[in-house]
């Protein structure tokens, strides 16, 4: 069972959220908090219950998500994050992903989406479903992020720049496999090389790196 700490100062979106994944089997959200600081007061009580992963707002008052992710990384917080973002926030999905949070999805995810991603998370994988359009990408193409222009990485060949824009679409392994009529084999050993190229330690760095400098 993955235990969920759900939060979000939108009383109908956690009621939302916490209905579909009623339905999950394999998953229960265990804990509600309204802002960041009641769950860090959660996390911190005596009478908290394992948390294995946290749903939480990007916006939010008191302390909002991105602030409340920074706070968990201050005290040594291992609890994966993944953030619950709109359309048209690029700027915050942006911080959130370089503060260090495991990935982002849409309010109004189905639950499909909802399960997949925190089971892919709670493996210890990072996420960036669903995916990024490009109405998404060209907010994030405008933010000033933490990659200097002169941060010029190894040139990439254009089949790695085909599978950066799969990454960045959220597609695993597989389906960039099946895409591309390649064995799953091979599309891990070229996203490693382009990892290596980038200098970057996953695939959510790999792709907000690659927007920054230009490459997508």
């Amino acid at each position: 069972m993955i235990n969920l700490l759900l939060v979000d100062d939108q009383t109908l979106v956690r009621q939302g959220i916490k209905s579909l994944l009623g339905l999950a089997e394999n998953m229960k959200v265990i804990a509600e908090a309204s802002d960041g600081q009641a769950a860090l007061g959660y996390l911190q009580s005596e009478q908290q219950e394992k948390v294995d992963l946290i749903l939480m707002d990007i916006r939010m008052p008191n302390l909002n998500g991105i602030e409340t992710l920074q706070a968990l990384n201050d005290i040594g917080s291992s609890i994966p994050v993944i953030m619950l973002t709109t359309f048209d926030d690029h700027e915050s999905v942006m911080q959130a992903l370089q503060t260090g949070a495991k990935g982002y999805l849409l309010k109004d995810v189905s639950l499909e989406t909802l399960v997949e991603a925190i089971e892919t998370v709670h493996e210890g994988k990072t996420l960036i479903q669903p995916a990024i359009t490009e109405k998404l990408l060209e907010g994030l193409r405008g933010v000033r992020g933490e990659f200097e222009a002169s941060d010029m990485p190894e040139p990439l060949s254009d089949r790695e720049v085909e599978i950066l824009r799969l990454m960045a679409a959220g597609c695993s392994n597989r389906e960039m496999a099946q895409s591309l009529f390649k064995s799953e084999g091979t599309i891990k050993n070229q996203v490693s090389s382009i990892l290596a190229k980038l200098g970057v330690r996953d695939r959510t760095r790999a792709v907000l790196k690659s927007i920054e400098l230009g490459i997508i």
